[in-house]
């Protein structure tokens, strides 16, 4: 259990000494993954920068994940589960229209017109406040993948077993402080989850720079 989200990337960031003061960059999954990857910057002395998945939910139920976008090009769709619920292509294909557009607004939000990080043969530390079906992450996995990276950890502080074995194989190397059995949800291991809003990420980042 973790106090907050503070405490969960102070926590994290003592998993990952062996990077401090090195040439990795952390990404951070925003929201609540820019104030765990702020912490992880701040304690291992490296740069810090966005990466921005959104969730693609299911008709009527926006919080069950059929998949999730980084870019057009990849976008990740639990096929399976589109077939078992019926769900149109049209459907789809709006839905990642208004999550890019999504993407867009807090890019221009968050970071404006500078480039992210050039990552080519640098390690990266793909940072989130948890994981849950793991769509997000896989999203943003793939997504740095495309940059060509010299290595890749997700660092998360707490995710459920299976999503934990999935994305293992994703990348280079995962940390994860908890990794639980019986998982309902990420806020279950806080005891202060309240949702960060795009005020506070880009406060974060603009005092990080």
């Amino acid at each position: 259990m973790f106090k907050d989200r503070v405490d969960a990337g102070k926590t994290l960031a003592m998993r990952l000494l062996e990077y401090k003061d090195t040439d990795a960059v952390v990404f951070a999954i925003p929201r609540g993954g820019v104030v765990v990857g702020y912490e992880v910057a701040q304690a291992l002395n490296l740069k810090l920068d966005v990466v921005i998945p959104r969730k693609i939910g299911a008709p009527g139920n926006p919080e069950l994940a059929i998949g999730a976008v980084v870019t057009r090009d990849h976008p990740m769709i639990n096929q399976t589960l589109v077939s078992q619920l019926n769900i149109p292509a049209s459907y789809i294909e709006q839905e990642i229209d208004n999550q890019l557009q999504e993407i867009e607004r807090r890019r221009q939000l968050y970071i404006g017109g500078r480039p992210p990080h050039g990552v080519k043969g640098q390690v990266v530390l793909l940072v989130d406040d948890g994981l849950a079906t793991g769509y997000t992450a896989l999203a943003a996995i793939r997504a740095v993948k495309q940059e060509n990276p010299g290595k890749l950890v997700l660092a998360v502080p707490v995710a459920p077993r299976d999503t934990y074995e999935l994305l293992k194989k994703e990348v280079d190397e995962i940390v994860c402080v908890e990794v639980h059995e019986l998982f309902f949800a990420v806020g279950q291991f806080y005891e202060v989850f309240t949702q960060t809003t795009d005020a506070e990420v880009t406060e974060i980042l603009s005092e990080h720079r």
